[in-house]
């Protein structure tokens, strides 16, 4: 699979961070690496034109060079829900555009790291889900879980709802969002006994405006041959 979908258990939670890494590990294993944000919500002007911060970091950080629009095809100023934010810009998210723009991409790349928005289950239409989507292109997901308090019950949802859609989880990562979290190594192997599939690093707690830069430091806490992609 050229693919791979990265989700989180929340907003919040280090998406970013985690693609950033598996995009710097795919380039550093020698593969072209384009990215995906196919929804972006939180975004501002720039050359003109409405720009989202995760999707250029994503951008900044691939080899293979696509114009911004393909990337990021749909992106809106405020950080609410997608489809919300749609439909207060009387706009509405095509499904199919988005399988369009994700075959120009791979016929540009050797790999894509598509980056969701917020959680698994966020809508994209009033009828369709991310999940929905990644699902029926059967794509390998990486799961980021944010440790914070109530991280087991979101992390056990969601895996439950991947069961479900017959997603292949390829990997997890547990990214320390909390500084504060207590009995951390407790939740951790709660998880790593729920979640069958192979844990790829624990990210220890970043203060928040220092993780996108970093990220490159990252990768000493992942590892990403466990994958087996």
């Amino acid at each position: 699979m050229k693919t791979l979908f990265v989700t989180g258990t929340d907003t919040g939670v280090g998406k970013t961070l985690i693609s950033k890494a598996l995009i710097d590990y795919f380039v550093s294993q020698g593969e072209l690496v384009a990215p995906m944000k196919p929804v972006a919500s939180g975004a501002f002007i720039q050359h003109d034109k409405l720009v989202n911060d995760d999707a250029l970091i994503l951008i900044d950080a691939a080899n293979a060079r696509f114009d911004y629009a393909t990337v990021n095809p749909y992106v809106f100023e405020e950080p609410i829900a997608p489809h919300i934010a749609a439909a207060r810009n009387e706009v509405e998210i095509d499904i199919q555009q988005l399988n369009r723009t994700h075959q120009k991409l791979v016929q540009g790349a050797d790999r894509i790291i598509v980056e969701g928005a917020g959680g698994w289950q966020v809508p994209l239409t009033t009828e369709v889900s991310m999940a929905d989507w990644v699902s029926k292109n059967r794509w390998p997901v990486v799961l980021v879980i944010g440790l914070r308090l109530g991280c087991i019950n979101h992390a056990r949802l969601t895996y439950l709802d991947l069961l479900a859609k017959q997603s292949h989880l390829a990997g997890w990562v547990i990214n320390k969002i909390d500084p504060d979290v207590l009995v951390t190594e407790e939740v951790i192997e709660d998880l790593k006994g729920y979640i069958k599939a192979p844990l790829l690093g624990v990210v220890p707690w970043l203060a928040s405006e220092a993780k996108q830069a970093q990220a490159p430091d990252v990768a000493q806490y992942l590892d990403f041959s466990l994958l087996g992609l």
